[in-house]
């Protein structure tokens, strides 16, 4: 069977020479292999831990690279992401064995020149494997360039559905919107069947409208009772959303879902509080952070359920050494979701190159070839869930959680 697996690996080698990895279907994601075989779950490894399959002592570093919004308004999920990617990094590098080059560009979260000039950067450099982009925009843009060049793809947290789809070389570790949205019905339905509920979402955002759309046909689905469902802004309006507060207030509405990033969900509660609306809010993984939000009162948070994978109050040992050298990193910063998919994003990358053999030598689109054997087969444990595994067409499987805040930390929603 191993010889088999072997022959099919170089095959897939040698086409990925002449294909350029690029312009073809994902293979067949199959069974997870058993554990014997499967790579090493992700969780954090001892310092001393003997690394497997160990290259040459004189193989050059694995290069990997990353894009995202170091500077801007969404500086904070590309710092995140940086600071949980260079965390697992180093506890990587401390094993021995196989050693990565971790290198960042800053693309403002600018889904246009700016996030192509960013990878180009990163192109130029050797990167050998893409860990981003952080945004959906800047991962829309640069995707079509990474399989036109045969680079492997896994986006830490882009997640609208074409990103990945079209391509044979993209993945993702985040959900995609509609899964997210119609996981948010799900809950909603069980923990909720009789509430009326109000939607305020960003029209001119991809993955805000992609989570409503899929939210809204799973809670037609379920016969939820939804009483607003168009009350939507723009990124030209997003400066006042009493409006749509006010819509929700009117309607009815004692839950209402949130699907867009913490800032203007900061605004959203603070206007609701101004008004003495009070219904249960309900956010998605953008959510994650709103209790960082310069000048916003976080006892607005309250009882305010979000959707994450991660929560960084867990007690087991995986987590627990994860937030400690997070935050000697972050200066004490507590890490959020998109922090701790950045550590999976690149321990599943660490992981299947030392299941394929892959080290600094390998060529790109040999390894974009062996990432794409080992992601269609391969089960991944990490911070942001067990047991992970990927679709045919790069989007991940993991079971969605939620949270609620409550005394202004997250507490596992029962």
């Amino acid at each position: 069977m191993k010889k088999f697996v072997a022959m099919l690996m170089v095959l897939a080698m040698v086409a990925a020479m002449f294909a350029g990895c690029g312009n073809a279907e994902k293979p067949a994601a199959t069974e997870a292999p058993a554990a014997s075989d499967a790579p090493a779950a992700t969780e954090a490894p001892a310092a001393d831990a003997p690394a497997a399959d160990a290259p040459a002592a004189d193989a050059p570093a694995l290069k990997i690279g990353l894009t995202g919004p170091m500077t801007g308004p969404a500086a904070a999920y590309g710092l995140a992401v940086r600071a949980g990617m260079e965390v697992a990094v180093e506890e990587i590098n401390a094993k021995g064995g196989l050693q990565i080059e971790f290198k960042s560009e800053d693309d403002e979260a600018d889904g246009s020149d700016k996030a192509v000039s960013a990878y180009n950067s990163l192109k130029d450099w050797g990167m050998q494997m893409f860990a981003g982009a952080v945004t959906t925009g800047s991962s829309l843009a640069i995707a079509a360039e990474t399989n036109a060049d045969g680079i492997f793809m896994l986006t830490p947290s882009a997640s609208a559905v074409d990103v990945a789809a079209p391509y044979d070389n993209v993945y993702q570790m985040c959900f995609t919107d509609p899964n997210q949205g119609a996981s948010a019905a799900e809950l909603m339905a069980a923990k909720w069947p009789e509430a009326t509920i109000g939607v305020i979402y960003d029209s001119s955002d991809a993955y805000s409208t992609g989570i409503a759309d899929g939210f809204l046909a799973k809670a037609a689905e379920l016969s939820l009772n939804v009483a607003v469902s168009d009350a939507a802004f723009t990124a030209d309006t997003k400066a006042d959303l009493s409006t749509q507060v006010t819509k929700c207030k009117d309607a009815g509405c004692d839950l209402v879902f949130l699907p867009f990033y913490y800032t203007e969900a900061s605004q959203v509660l603070t206007y609701a509080n101004t008004i003495g609306y009070k219904p249960t809010f309900f956010g998605c993984d953008g959510m994650d952070g709103i209790l960082t939000v310069e000048g916003f009162d976080t006892a607005l948070a309250e009882g305010l359920v979000l959707m994450t994978p991660f929560d960084a109050n867990a007690s087991d040992e995986a987590t627990a050494s994860f937030v400690a050298k997070f935050k000697e990193k972050m200066d004490g910063l507590v890490p959020n979701q998109f922090a701790a998919d950045g550590y999976d994003v690149i321990y599943a990358m660490y992981n299947a190159c030392v299941a394929a053999g892959v080290d600094g030598s390998t060529a790109p689109a040999d390894v974009c070839a062996a990432m794409q054997e080992q992601f269609a087969a391969m089960s991944v444990d990490g911070l942001t869930g067990k047991g992970m595994t990927w679709d045919e067409v790069g989007a991940i499987s993991k079971a969605p959680a939620a949270v609620t805040i409550s005394d202004g930390v997250y507490v596992p929603m029962g």
